[in-house]
């Protein structure tokens, strides 16, 4: 949808006045801890697309309590907002957090397997410092020194 300053205006009312109604308004206790990211308003003001976020444990119960709550969040957003047309609330869970949750972790493993191969690393230039697991040349072959070649 395209993005003027008036339906940015509108969303960010929506927005408001929703999560101000779900936090103080709404009694279910399925809707505790739930987080209205963004809304997004119709140009016509019909319909409303709200994306909320909650515990991934509880996405089931979350989406059946706004189910079965629309009708009293859209009645209360009616008196909050006071526009001509109140639209008809679509409830949709954001994966934005929960895909940003996977990247962090994906993100946290491979530090952690750079830093062990780091480590490995380490631990095989100490073993080149000393010596160990270094070809000893043959008797008669060329070096490339220089002490061999002037003894001759």
């Amino acid at each position: 949808m395209k993005q003027t300053s008036t339906s940015r205006r509108f969303n960010a009312q929506a927005q408001a006045a929703l999560a101000r109604i779900v936090l103080f308004e709404i009694a279910d206790p399925r809707l505790r801890l739930v987080t209205i990211i963004n809304c997004e308003v119709s140009v016509d003001r019909s319909i409303c697309n709200v994306y909320y976020t909650c515990e991934p444990s509880r996405y089931e119960e979350v989406a059946s309590a706004f189910d079965g709550a629309k009708g009293r969040i859209r009645h209360l957003l009616s008196q909050e907002l006071g526009w001509k047309v109140t639209p008809e609330l679509r409830f949709h869970r954001d994966p934005s957090v929960d895909t940003a949750q996977a990247i962090a972790k994906a993100l946290q493993r491979e530090e952690g397997r750079m830093a062990r191969s780091d480590d490995d690393g380490a631990n095989g230039d100490e073993a080149a410092k000393s010596g160990v697991g270094q070809a000893v040349p043959a008797k008669g072959a060329a070096s490339s020194g220089g002490e061999d070649s002037r003894d001759r």
